[in-house]
């Protein structure tokens, strides 16, 4: 499970250059440099691009992805890979992605890198979070980078879990501890584009 955890937390970095590319070319198939999720009845199908596997010993990759209970992979045309797994296995996966996640959240609110954040919240599809914070100390800081990987791990999961990867947004509500105010809001990965 080790390894596909690592196999997921590489996928990110996937995403993170589909979501900087813009949006007329994401919804273009030909780009070829989308992850695509097709869920059907009793299995998942994943799609991760060939740019994943630039540099990679594609047979090795597929022989890790099989022995991580992926049942069977294509090699498309244009270089990408199809993951195809059953259900149960996608909601392992998922069940691994929102457990990283949540320990991540859960790692900012005692970081000390990361003085500012008191609490920090979400939603079931993490797509939304709160960032309960110090707000002068976190004006006077660096911290709002934190919100930064909260944001790709939940554009991540979201795509993952089958939404449309043009689609996807990470809404992040900065909120005083003192106050209740919410001082601060961003969109992702609309803010990436600014």
């Amino acid at each position: 499970m080790k390894k596909f955890g690592i196999l997921v937390s590489a996928l990110m970095l996937v995403f993170l250059v589909a979501c900087s590319s813009d949006s007329e070319k994401d919804s273009k198939d030909e780009s070829g440099e989308k992850v695509a999720v097709d869920k059907g009845i009793v299995n998942v199908e994943v799609t991760l691009p060939a740019s994943f596997f630039e540099g990679e010993d594609i047979d090795k990759a597929i022989e890790n992805a099989k022995n991580e209970g992926v049942t069977d992979v294509t090699k498309n045309s244009d270089g990408s890979l199809t993951y195809k797994m059953p259900k149960s296995k996608h909601k392992e996966m998922m069940a691994d992605m929102a457990d990283n996640l949540i320990s991540y959240a859960d790692e900012l609110k005692i970081d000390e890198d990361f003085q500012s954040i008191q609490d920090v919240k979400y939603n079931k599809s993490f797509s939304k979070f709160t960032l309960i914070v110090d707000k002068e100390a976190f004006e006077n800081s660096f911290d709002g980078f934190a919100a930064l990987g909260l944001a790709m791990s939940g554009m991540y999961y979201q795509v993952f879990d089958g939404a449309e990867p043009n689609k996807v947004k990470v809404e992040v509500d900065y909120k005083d501890h003192a106050t209740g105010e919410v001082f601060d809001s961003v969109i992702y990965p609309d803010a990436l584009e600014e």
